[in-house]
């Protein structure tokens, strides 16, 4: 009965959290502006980095699909010729991302994401600030909830800051403090530290016209903290309204609650891939 009580408590928190993520995204901009739009920055082609989200606005009505796709072989199993075998890891199973986000209202956009292992994470970002002369930097306000066994078994509530600097058109930088609550994999266990604060420092530069290499680092500052500080590169390729990206992962999350969950090791690296698709 205890569990039970304990449970219905936390399942009460989530909705009240949920509730109040959809009261804020529901509330649009002061100022909104039509110039909003439908131009891509150079220096920051996508709404993601490689699992960490970036400032860019979805336009209004507008939307963005995106695949996530991490195959489960370390790279660093066995020798070069293990690994050419298995075709660098092409030939092992994989976790699969889809993602799909919209923009509800002007500066606010909307969004789920489901893996492969049954987690659906349903997120929303509100831009605060934008970058101009007179503010050095933008800043938006991230709220998410995943659940696993698709949305019915443990949730796990998020809320951070995406803090960004874009350098002319040739470089974005990111500060995102995400504080994450029921960070642990396995939500019948009592544990000291069931949440986690962490702080995603990345970065994107653009190499070539539409060529970007990409960089993140999740260290977890406080809470729940297993293995490794996530961290991932990628080099990707713009091409109109899509973004083709190849990463190298420590560990295979892509939403918020794997993502503190950290990765396994700093000597076995995943190869990944994202795709990207831009409605507008």
């Amino acid at each position: 009965m205890l569990k039970e009580d304990a449970l219905t408590t936390h399942s009460r928190k989530t909705i009240l959290i949920v509730a109040l993520l959809t009261l804020f995204a529901g509330v649009p901009p002061a100022a909104a502006q039509d110039e909003d739009a439908e131009v891509i920055p150079p220096a920051q082609p996508d709404f993601t980095l490689i699992a960490l989200p970036t400032g860019m606005r979805v336009p209004l009505h507008k939307s963005a699909f995106r695949v996530t796709h991490l195959f489960l072989r370390p790279l660093g199993d066995g020798d070069f010729g293990d690994l050419l075998g298995d075709a660098f890891g092409l030939d092992s199973g994989a976790q699969i991302g889809l993602e799909y986000r919209y923009g509800l209202f002007q500066g606010t956009q909307v969004g789920i994401h489901r893996t492969s292992d049954k987690t659906i994470a349903l997120f929303t970002e509100y831009s605060v600030f934008r970058q101009h002369p007179g503010m050095p930097v933008a800043i938006g306000v991230w709220g998410s909830i995943d659940g696993t066994n698709n949305f019915q078994d443990s949730y796990s509530p998020a809320i951070g800051a995406v803090v960004t600097r874009l350098v002319g058109q040739y470089a974005a930088f990111y500060i995102e403090p995400i504080w994450v609550n029921n960070s642990h994999p396995d939500p019948s266990k009592l544990v000291d530290h069931n949440d986690t604060f962490m702080l995603g420092l990345s970065t994107r530069l653009r190499v070539r016209p539409t060529v970007y290499v990409v960089g993140e680092w999740v260290p977890r500052l406080a809470g729940y903290d297993p293995g490794v500080d996530h961290g991932s590169v990628a080099i990707e390729k713009r091409l109109g309204g899509h973004v083709f990206q190849l990463n190298f992962s420590n560990s295979i999350g892509t939403t918020m609650s794997q993502i503190a969950r950290g990765g396994f090791t700093n000597d076995n690296w995943y190869l990944g891939f994202n795709i990207s698709r831009k409605f507008y």
